[in-house]
C-alpha cells in the first residue's frame, strides 16, 4: 500500500460528503427503489442486464431485516411489472444472519419464494470471512428447496476451491457468481499476490464450466476476460452456460466491447440510503480505487 493510499484511507472521514456523493454517483444508482429501476431500464437499453442490490449488511434489529425483505419483494414486483432484465443480490447479513440464523433463512425463504412465483433469481452475495461458512450452509439448505438461488466465490481466499468442489459434490449444477474479493483478510486465509488471485481465479471458473455449472464472471480484468474467452472456445460452451458480470459504472468501454462480443453481461446495481457508508466502507478496503477516483476528482491525472 503506496503512502497516498494510506493517507487516502485516514483523510476519507474528513471527506465531505457532498464530495463522497459525487464520487459515489457513478457506482451507485441513487438513493430509491425507482433509482435503480431507472438505471436498469438504461442498461437494458443497451444489451445489458442487471441485479438490484439494496445497500445495507449486519443489522442490528429484526425489524431492519424485515423492512430489507419488504424492499426487496417490491423490487422484484417492479421488475416484473416494467419489464426489466433483471434479478437480486442479497447480502445475509441484512437479512439477520448474525442475529438468528432461522430467522434470516425464513427471510430468505419469502424472498426465493416469490422470485420463484415471478420467474425471476437470487444470488447470495459472499461477505466477509466471518460469514462465509453460514453463507454456503444456508445456501445448501436453501439449494434442496428452491433452483433459482446462487451464490458468490471469491478468488482471493484459500478455501475457496475445497469449497465449491463441497457444492459440485452435494449437487451436480451450481450457479456461481465468482469475483476476485475485496474484503480485508488476514493472510492466512486469503492470497495476498494478486497473479495467485488472478490464477486462482481462473481454476475456479475452469472447474465449475466443466462440472456443468453455470458460472457469472465477475471482473473488470481484461486479461481475466479473455482467459474466460479463450475457456469458453475450448470447451464449445452455449450462451445457457455463463455470462459477464461488472460493477456500475465501471469500465463501461469493456461492458461494451464484451457485450458487441455476442455475450451476455450483467451489471450490479447497488442503491439505498445507505449510500454513504458503503462507499467509505469499500473506498477504506480499496485505497487503490479511492487513490484513482480522488486524484481525479481533483484534477490529478
Amino acid at each position: 500500500m503506496s503512502l497516498f493510499d494510506k493517507l487516502v484511507i485516514l483523510t476519507l472521514p474528513l471527506v465531505p460528503r457532498s464530495l463522497v456523493g459525487k464520487i459515489a454517483s457513478r457506482y451507485i444508482a441513487g438513493e430509491t427503489l425507482d433509482d435503480a429501476l431507472r438505471v436498469v431500464q438504461e442498461l437494458n437499453g443497451v444489451g445489458c442486464c442487471a441485479t438490484l442490490d439494496v445497500l445495507g449488511e449486519f443489522i442490528t434489529r429484526k425489524d431492519e431485516a424485515e423492512a430489507a425483505v419488504t424492499e426487496y419483494l417490491l423490487a422484484l414486483d417492479r421488475i416484473r411489472e416494467q419489464k426489466l432484465d433483471a434479478n437480486i443480490s442479497i447480502k445475509l447479513t441484512m437479512l439477520g444472519l448474525k442475529l438468528d440464523l432461522d430467522f434470516c433463512k425464513d427471510n430468505m425463504r419469502k424472498l426465493l419464494r416469490r422470485a420463484k412465483e415471478l420467474g425471476n433469481f437470487v444470488r447470495i452475495d459472499m461477505e466477509d470471512s466471518s460469514c462465509t461458512s453460514d453463507t454456503l450452509a444456508v445456501f445448501s439448505e436453501l439449494r434442496q428447496e428452491f433452483d433459482n438461488v446462487g451464490f458468490v466465490m471469491q478468488s482471493y481466499m484459500r478455501r475457496s476451491l475445497p469449497d465449491i468442489q463441497e457444492q459440485m459434490r452435494r449437487q451436480k449444477q451450481v450457479n456461481v457468481r465468482v469475483c476476485k474479493g475485496i474484503y480485508v483478510e488476514p493472510r492466512r486465509l486469503a492470497y495476498k499476490d494478486m497473479a495467485i488471485i488472478n490464477r486462482n481465479y481462473d481454476l475456479l471458473v475452469q472447474r465449475l464450466l466443466e462440472n456443468g455449472s453455470y458460472v457469472g464472471i465477475a471482473t473488470h480484468d481484461e486479461k481475466l476476460v479473455w482467459n474466460a474467452y479463450r475457456l469458453i472456445d475450448k470447451l464449445n460452451l452455449g450462451q445457457d452456460r455463463f455470462e459477464f458480470q461488472m460493477l456500475l459504472g465501471v469500465d463501461e468501454e469493456l461492458r461494451d466491447l464484451i457485450v458487441s462480443d455476442g455475450y451476455k453481461l450483467r451489471v450490479y446495481v447497488p442503491y439505498g440510503k445507505q449510500w454513504y457508508e458503503y462507499s467509505t466502507r469499500r473506498l477504506k478496503e480499496n485505497p487503490a480505487v479511492a487513490n484513482k477516483i480522488l486524484r481525479s476528482v481533483l484534477g490529478m491525472g
